[in-house]
């Protein structure tokens, strides 16, 4: 699963970001100076502070989580253009094309 997201407005992300740091009680004051600083300095970092993997799929019948990465880039993303394929990933190798290399 690839999830696409457009930020628009990355003072909101961040300010529901420092506001859910700001309540959460448990969290002890230098992990949350360091938490401040990192998600105010990266709006990728404030939405992976907000979203929480298991949450998305928690309630999915027959999926568990094994294990959640994040990464995240800048792109100019425009899912009209010819040269967009969001099925391609250069990692990934069909069935096909693993069944010429090995015959």
């Amino acid at each position: 699963m690839e999830l696409v997201l457009e930020v628009n407005d990355a003072e909101t992300v961040t300010g529901a970001a420092l506001r859910r740091i700001t309540d959460d009680p448990d969290m002890p004051a230098a992990e949350r100076v360091h938490t401040e600083n990192a998600v105010t300095e990266d709006v990728a970092e404030a939405l992976a502070y907000l979203v929480d993997p298991f949450d998305l799929v928690s309630e999915v019948p027959g999926v568990e989580l094994q294990q959640a990465s994040w990464s995240s880039e800048q792109i100019d993303y425009d899912p009209d253009a010819p040269d967009w394929d969001a099925d391609d990933d250069d990692d990934d190798v069909d069935e096909d094309e693993k069944e010429e290399a090995v015959g």
